[in-house]
């Protein structure tokens, strides 16, 4: 990455930024954090991954999407650094998708005169891409169990990649961590000398006492308190102040995270809650969905590996009536067979075999369920993209084939 980035002549220092990373809610903060400062009037910069629909999505200035014409002609100029790289250095020196990617964007934000970006991390924190940034400020939203053949296998390991992120001297934002993470990334920031901010410290340990915002649940008060946090901490320098957060985390947009439609008579909810973390968020709101309604929702679910699968399954089968399986659009995809094994057996609703143009035909059509009846679809992002597209079709076409993995 380091190769990529001198060839293109670094722009990734030439524009001021925030680095996020964590297992869940990183993606949550950093559209919340290019909210708070495009309200106070910046030019914002916004690198996420992975995209819902369109590969342009991952870019963003001012939360405009990279074009399909802009992202060709980076893609050819950055084509031509790279072959250049590879004649001078050898085959080694060929990025990686996410690192070409990467490159891609910080050369976008600094030719577009961005004032601040915000990055997140692609995988882990150590050795993501992304991680040759030194930015104003540092963020870990959350660390669980995700990813764990390349980050570790306990909570210390991942805590440690994660905290890979952390420059010397540059502050960190610590979202709600579990506290042996929070000890092993305390270790890490203080050989670097790196202040360590904690929204537990700050804003207490309960939810009600976060700040609000209009994303659903629990667990988005609590990226709404990271995300406060960290714009405190610039407050001064960025002319921040605490009327313009408050109303940036009110107006956030940020597709398929408990994101309602109206289609056919149905209430149609789509969240991206897709691991063992995102699990325990998703039965949150479920349990608060059938104490609104009085009634079990039908739930459509697909997921990108078994691990993940298992723990998303439990909560699905705990609160759905009826669910239908699906297989998403990526290679790591479980199958029916592998999600119908992975169901408890206690389930006692229907369990159909289905896919996304069969529940959903067209942009006001929906299957499963009648009018007044709530349908919900989690278990994978891609998922809910795949959804999304064939409800909005405006926001395709579908770009399955250019996701990382």
């Amino acid at each position: 990455m380091l190769e990529l980035a001198e060839a293109l002549g670094h722009p990734e220092r030439r524009v001021p930024c925030v680095h996020v990373a964590g297992t869940n809610g990183k993606g949550s903060v950093s559209v919340m954090l290019e909210a708070i400062f495009r309200a106070a009037g910046w030019r914002t910069g916004l690198y996420t991954s992975p995209h819902l629909v369109r590969l342009g999505e991952r870019i963003q200035v001012n939360r405009r999407a990279l074009e399909t014409a802009a992202l060709d002609a980076y893609v050819g100029e950055l084509a031509d650094v790279v072959r250049a790289m590879v004649v001078a250095r050898g085959p080694e020196v060929r990025p990686s998708y996410f690192e070409f990617m990467t490159g891609l964007a910080f050369a976008h934000f600094a030719r577009e005169r961005c004032d601040i970006a915000i990055i997140e991390t692609g995988l882990g924190g150590r050795i993501d891409a992304t991680n040759i940034v030194v930015p104003e400020v540092s963020v870990i939203t959350s660390i669980g169990f995700d990813h764990c053949d390349f980050l570790g296998d306990t909570l210390e390991k991942i805590a440690a990649e994660k905290s890979g992120i952390i420059k010397p001297g540059r502050p960190v934002v610590l979202g709600r961590l579990p506290a042996v993470a929070k000890r092993t990334i305390r270790a890490i920031a203080a050989e670097r000398e790196a202040p360590v901010l904690s929204v537990t410290e700050e804003f207490g340990t309960a939810a009600e006492d976060c700040p609000s915002t209009n994303l659903v649940g629990e667990h988005q008060r609590w990226n709404a308190a990271t995300a406060a946090l960290v714009a405190r901490t610039m407050a001064a320098r960025w002319r921040l102040d605490g009327a313009g957060m408050a109303r940036a985390l009110r107006e956030v947009d940020w597709p398929g995270r408990w994101q309602e439609l109206s289609v056919a008579g149905r209430r149609v909810i789509v969240d991206a809650a897709h691991n063992a973390e995102g699990a325990v968020a998703l039965e949150s709101n479920l349990v608060r969905l059938r104490n609104e309604t009085g009634r079990a929702p039908i739930i459509i679910v697909g997921v990108l590996g078994a691990s993940r699968a298992g723990p998303l399954l439990a909560v699905i089968a705990r609160q759905a009536r009826e669910i239908h399986l699906v297989v998403p659009q990526q290679a790591r995809a479980c199958t029916h067979d592998e999600l119908a094994a992975l169901l408890p057996a206690g389930f006692s609703g229907e369990v159909h075999r289905s896919t996304v143009d069969a529940l959903f035909p067209g942009p006001d059509n929906c299957g499963p369920g009648a009018p007044g009846d709530v349908v919900v679809v989690a278990g994978s992002l891609y998922l809910a993209g795949e959804v999304l597209v064939r409800l909005e079709p405006a926001r395709g076409p579908l770009e399955p084939h250019l996701q990382d993995f």
